[in-house]
């Protein structure tokens, strides 16, 4: 029989059933609607405490009782998880986790975890991309947030969206950690050591867990099966790309790892293979920006946007990643940023 699922893994709907992944690691698929994901993993780790969950998925009272409900259809019960690990601070990854806390349950997240419900977040914006190649859907700005560097639309979840997370409130928490740990810290959960992996580039704050015993890593969106992981111009790094590579690269350093868990999609055994085509996914990026800018000279984010999108694509997700990769090139000393007639263009060095 013909599989008539999409091409992409991470567009796959949510699968009902809840399996054994890796060595005491079960997964649960979780629904959600997002341009470009159709569900997000939920990994549950067993121990004598109880239940570890990793990204326990968006806010709101359906993905809570499907949570539940995937739990108890493998004998596990929403009262017995004593600790909610989040890879980061996107709401398909942390929206559920402080109605967990709620219930008695630590947070667990990398030490500069925060989202738009902190006084002073680590990241102002990452929204859901339009484009094919992935995109979490994030928290609109703050009003006063609505300009971006180079004069264009802030991005913001659709309206449709916007509309669910308010009737969504009464079963939603805002997330605040009680366990922060920091790059190479070890965290004991299913009866064996974890090590932390501060992998910042999707968004500051983004978190893996390596398992050296027995190679398991779970990736978070850092690493994705099918589809690159958005890299958004609006973070609290200069230079967000950069670190993408760099974090990118720790991938390649990590001894022994046999199993990638991605937050999205399937798990797959090929990680220096995967990091490498995500690695060349943005050089080649790079070159498609060095080529457009000797045909267009000085252009704006939103003209550059055109040369890396379809215009199915197009609009504020897209201009915040092309963002990123001309500030990329700008610091390399390859691109300047100019203002002509009040706006903001770069030009490119082919």
């Amino acid at each position: 029989m013909a599989d008539d699922r999409p091409r992409k893994q991470e567009q796959w709907p949510a699968s009902e059933d809840v399996t054994e992944v890796a060595p005491g690691v079960l997964r649960a698929q979780l629904p959600i609607e997002i341009p470009g994901l159709r569900h997000v993993n939920t990994y549950i780790l067993e121990d004598e405490r109880g239940l570890a969950v990793v990204d326990p998925g968006m806010p709101g009272k359906e993905p809570h009782q499907v949570l539940d409900k995937r739990l108890r259809s493998v004998g596990l019960r929403m009262k017995d998880i004593h600790t909610v690990v989040v890879t980061h601070s996107h709401p398909d990854h942390f929206g559920g986790a402080g109605l967990l806390q709620k219930q008695g349950a630590d947070l667990l997240t990398h030490a500069s975890f925060s989202t738009w419900f902190d006084p002073e977040p680590d990241v102002e914006l990452e929204d859901a991309d339009h484009s094919a190649d992935a995109a979490p859907a994030a928290p609109p700005l703050r009003r006063r947030d609505r300009t971006t560097p180079w004069g264009g639309e802030a991005p913001r979840p659709p309206l449709r969206m916007r509309l669910k997370y308010r009737m969504a409130r009464r079963w939603f928490q805002a997330p605040r950690p009680t366990i922060r740990v920091e790059d190479a810290e070890t965290v004991r959960l299913a009866r064996r050591e974890w090590i932390a992996v501060h992998t910042p580039g999707h968004t500051s704050d983004h978190l893996c867990l390596f398992d050296p015993s027995d190679g398991t890593l779970l990736s978070g969106d850092h690493v994705l099966p099918t589809i690159t992981p958005h890299i958004g111009g609006l973070q609290v790094n200069e230079d967000p790309l950069a670190q993408f590579f760099d974090s990118l690269e720790r991938m390649h350093h990590l001894d022994g790892a046999k199993i990638v868990l991605p937050a999205h999609g399937q798990p797959f055994d090929d990680l220096d293979g995967r990091v490498e085509a995500i690695r060349q996914h943005h050089i080649d990026r790079l070159k498609v920006l060095e080529e457009a800018g000797a045909v267009r000279g000085p252009a704006t984010v939103s003209e550059f946007s055109e040369d890396l999108f379809a215009p199915r694509s197009w609009g504020p997700m897209a201009d915040s990643e092309t963002y990123a990769h001309l500030e990329h090139l700008r610091l390399a000393g390859r691109a300047e940023r100019v203002e002509q007639g009040g706006e903001v263009r770069y030009r490119v060095h082919a």
